[in-house]
């Protein structure tokens, strides 16, 4: 009987209605998740049936769920105090891993570290990026990322910049340069001195003193002092390109107006001073023999100019400009920054800042075919595609937005609509099954 067939057709629209409440009821109670996408269901008509063998009396039997479909439009954006949140501008997911191999995708980017120093996902999932080595070069090599174990090395010292003003109204002096091994130069034989740090081949630091001292006009020498050893009772002069004959100064040469025109090194045996040579790095010898650890002898190129800068001799106060050399001692972790192109740096404590890893983000040709693992994880599938994985801004992937959170994309507006549409549509079709009842209950008083 036809009657009975429209019992059954409402009871297929109380079951679609029904898990289309369900989704919206699953969208609400996520409008407020990090990374949740919302989904919405489509329906379809059940086969209809002709009667009578004529396709012009077709009754359809019903609706049915076709699917739910998962929306994958950008949520909005939030700021985060912690600086490992990051979100993606644009395609892609970041890619997670549990510490056995499973693999997921997310769009929710609120991490953190764990006890052995990975970052992670509030359910322990590692974050997956290209890694950089401990001299912070690209190795290319996708793994997880670990920050526990990261450390700046030291570096030697191999050049030294300054830029200093020598006053031209300081007299010439008539004291001898002497140097005491254990208390340094002796008072009154030059005219100004700073100090500066460089550093050996295991990052201890070694301050060492420059001491100008004008010997004719328009004529500087500049002596390098330093101490050679830990207990800071042997003071030295540097040695420049060896020498001739024992240690020996820079000659600082000026023309008229205050402008450094030569750097050379004095010979105390001829031939003499050498014709002046343009400003450039003089090599610096250091004897570190007596320091424990590092290498025995370390060469410093000693510049008296930077980027076309130089020393000058005017009349004002002899000072340093400026000062400057490319070593540095050990560091740990201070802090992590991250950029717009997913590079994960470090902040070290000797100054230094240097790459970890690039986060890594995975593309599909359908994300509306990726299973959904809760925890906003999703899995690849056959109805997504293969991930293709790379950095960030490539390919269509999106950008990195860092100390950011990607909130819930569910438009709750939107969604008490649908929720009126499936409880009005749930109410029909309860009174399509009741309206049919009573019409069973009207033949049943007939045969009565």
């Amino acid at each position: 009987m036809s009657i009975l067939t429209s019992l059954f057709t409402g009871v297929s629209g109380l079951n679609t209605n029904g898990q289309a409440l369900s989704i919206v009821g699953d969208n609400i109670a996520n409008s407020n998740t990090v990374g949740f996408k919302g989904s919405r269901s489509i329906f379809g008509d059940v086969l209809s049936q002709a009667l009578g063998g004529s396709s012009a009396v077709q009754i359809g039997r019903g609706a049915s769920m076709l699917r739910t479909q998962a929306l994958f439009t950008q949520g909005n954006f939030e700021t985060s105090n912690n600086p490992l949140d990051m979100a993606v501008d644009g395609e892609g997911f970041f890619v997670v891993k549990e510490p056995t191999g499973g693999t997921f995708y997310t769009r929710s980017g609120q991490s953190g570290l764990d006890k052995d120093g990975y970052i992670v996902s509030p359910t322990g999932l590692r974050y997956q990026g290209y890694l950089y080595d401990a001299n912070g070069n690209f190795t290319g090599s996708l793994g997880d990322v670990n920050v526990a174990t990261v450390n700046s090395n030291p570096s030697a010292s191999s050049q030294v910049n300054l830029e200093a003003n020598l006053d031209s109204r300081e007299s010439i002096k008539a004291t001898a340069w002497s140097l005491v091994a254990a208390s340094g130069p002796v008072s009154g034989c030059y005219n100004f001195n700073t100090t500066m740090t460089v550093y050996d081949s295991q990052g201890n630091d070694h301050p060492v003193s420059i001491y100008y001292r004008k010997t004719a006009s328009n004529t500087w020498d500049a002596h390098f002092v330093y101490n050679n050893s830990a207990t800071s009772t042997n003071y030295v002069e540097i040695d420049f390109d060896g020498g001739t004959a024992g240690t020996q100064p820079l000659t600082l040469t000026f023309d008229s107006s205050g402008t450094l025109t030569g750097v050379d090194i004095v010979d105390t045996a001829p031939p003499g001073i050498a014709a002046p040579t343009a400003p450039a790095a003089k090599n610096a010898v250091f004897d570190f023999t007596s320091w424990v650890g590092g290498a025995a002898t370390q060469t410093i190129a000693i510049s008296m100019g930077y980027n076309g800068i130089n020393t000058t001799q005017y009349g004002s106060p002899s000072t340093m400009v400026f000062q400057n050399q490319n070593g540095w001692t050990a560091g740990s972790l201070r802090a992590l920054t991250i950029s717009s192109n997913g590079v994960i740096g470090g902040v070290f404590t000797n100054g230094q800042v240097k790459n970890i890893a690039q986060v890594a983000l995975s593309r599909f040709v359908s994300p509306e075919g990726l299973t959904k693992m809760g925890k906003s994880l999703y899995a690849q599938s056959f109805d997504s595609g293969q991930a293709v994985i790379g950095t960030p801004n490539t390919s269509g992937r999106g950008g990195i937005l860092p100390n950011t959170v990607e909130l819930s994309n569910v438009d709750i507006a939107e969604e008490f609509v649908r929720m009126i549409a499936a409880q009005r549509g749930f109410q029909a079709n309860a009174r399509v099954i009741t309206t049919s009842d009573n019409m069973l209950a009207e033949v049943t008083n007939i045969v009565r």
